[in-house]
């Protein structure tokens, strides 16, 4: 479940994040009606608390995915609940990126799409992995969230038998198994932001 909705929010993340980057006033393709809804649209949705947002989202997850319950339903809401964030965190990534970098390629004459490409994903990519281990440690805490409202995983595991059934061992051993993933992948991005630094 974090893999998957992890790789589709990466994938968006990446998206609206460039677009936002490059649409911005001062970008390189500035766009005042595209920026301004796709900002908007990101601050809309992180200003909503997870698990409100994973409720409200019922009716749309039960029409897409065909349930909103299990694994299968804790779906839609993640990637809808992480997205934003994600994106937010690839355009401050991207804001990284040295100017001189930019005005360099462009007096090379690259176009848009590979400036975007060789200069602002190339360059970014450090940062881009600190920035999803830090979304992907996020996302880990949502799917514990999302079992509260039948979406399976760790978190259903530990709200029906940890705390529905006073079974105090089964959410220790939540807990722990919570633990040793964040720190597997915060071990993973520092091993791979010190591969790819120059």
């Amino acid at each position: 479940m974090v893999a998957v909705a992890g790789l589709i929010s990466f994938v968006l993340a990446i998206l609206l994040g460039v677009v936002v980057t490059v649409t911005k006033p001062g970008g390189l393709h500035p766009n005042r009606g595209v920026f301004n809804v796709i900002d908007k649209l990101i601050n809309l949705f992180r200003s909503i608390p997870f698990i409100i947002l994973a409720a409200s989202l019922v009716p749309i997850t039960r029409f897409i995915m065909g349930t909103a319950i299990g694994t299968k339903g804790a779906l839609f809401p993640l990637v809808i609940g992480i997205t934003p964030f994600f994106a937010r965190q690839i355009q401050s990534a991207l804001a990284g990126i040295d100017s001189g970098l930019i005005e360099a390629a462009q007096a090379m004459g690259m176009g848009l799409p590979e400036i975007i490409w060789r200069v602002y994903l190339r360059e970014a990519i450090p940062s881009i992995i600190r920035v999803s281990v830090i979304t992907l440690v996020s996302l880990i805490d949502m799917t514990a969230v999302v079992g509260v409202v039948g979406g399976g995983g760790l978190g259903d595991f530990a709200i029906r038998y940890g705390y529905q059934r006073y079974m105090m061992d089964v959410t220790i051993a939540t807990i722990i198994v919570l633990v040793l993933l964040v720190g597997l992948v915060e071990l993973i991005g520092r091993l791979l932001v010190e591969i790819t630094e120059h």
